[in-house]
């Protein structure tokens, strides 16, 4: 079963209860008894497993990191080749 978080309208009070999916019964404030509302957590994440990291993808031998560009704007330009104009004798 899933923990949930609330919390007291009236006194504040925090607190994590079991309950499941189908349950649909009101939930109390264990200290006043009062109304409580749900509150919203963002779930933590893990990271298990390869490919999270830059080392992960690297060609084996490019052991520094200084040759790889920290963004976009540092990445060579292709040279522009001037537009060919027309001669007309």
């Amino acid at each position: 079963m899933p923990t949930y978080d609330f919390e007291c309208v009236k006194c504040h009070y925090r607190f994590e209860q079991k309950r499941g999916f189908n349950d649909n019964g009101d939930v109390d404030c264990p200290r006043c008894h009062g109304e409580v509302r749900r509150l919203f957590s963002v779930p933590p994440v893990i990271f298990k497993g390869s490919g999270f990291y830059v080392t992960d993808h690297r060609k084996p031998g490019t052991g520094d990191t200084e040759s790889m560009p920290a963004d976009k704007s540092e990445t060579k330009k292709p040279e522009e080749k001037p537009a060919p104009t027309s001669s007309s004798n």
